[in-house]
This record gives structure tokens, C-alpha cells and sequence, in this order.
């Protein structure tokens, strides 16, 4: 049983690092041509604490936000996070 577990761990590891590699040369490849990044409108808002364990919430505006068309973050947040966390709280 441990073998085998030990085994599955590896070929995961195995697995991951092939992943990134070749999201890595996709990833440059598309920045070559002027493709591998993109722009996505984030919405910010700030917190402010008050009195009484409160809080209020004031809306910035939204503001384009560079981001990596990529799997894995190279430098910059990838693209599939920002739309799926478009808010970001300060």
C-alpha cells in the first residue's frame, strides 16, 4: 500500500511539473506574438473600520488589470482567476 501511494505521488509530481512546463512555452510563445496577455475590469472597493467592530465600504471604481492568459500566474495573476475574483477589497 505504500509503495503504491508512494508511486502515485510522483506521477502527480511527475504530472504538475510537465503541466506548468508546458503552459510555461505556451505562455511565451503567445507573448512573442503580442498575445499571452490580457485585460480585465476589477472592481475595488475599501474598507474602512469604525467604532464598534464595524466596517464601511466605500465602492473606487473599476480599473483594468493586466493579467496573464495562462493556467499557471507568470509574473501576473492569470486571467481565469481575475474574472472569476473580480473584486478586490483594500
Amino acid at each position: 500500500m505504500k509503495k503504491l501511494l508512494w508511486l502515485a505521488v510522483r506521477v502527480l509530481v511527475v504530472a504538475f511539473i510537465g503541466a506548468y512546463i508546458v503552459d510555461f512555452a505556451v505562455f511565451h510563445l503567445q507573448s512573442a506574438r503580442g498575445r499571452g496577455y490580457d485585460s480585465v475590469d476589477v472592481k475595488q472597493f475599501l474598507a474602512t473600520p469604525l467604532k464598534g467592530n464595524k466596517a464601511e465600504y466605500d465602492y473606487m471604481g473599476t480599473q483594468p488589470t493586466q493579467c496573464a492568459r495562462a493556467i499557471f500566474p507568470h509574473g501576473v495573476t492569470p486571467c481565469w482567476w481575475l474574472r472569476r475574483h473580480a473584486s478586490q477589497w483594500e
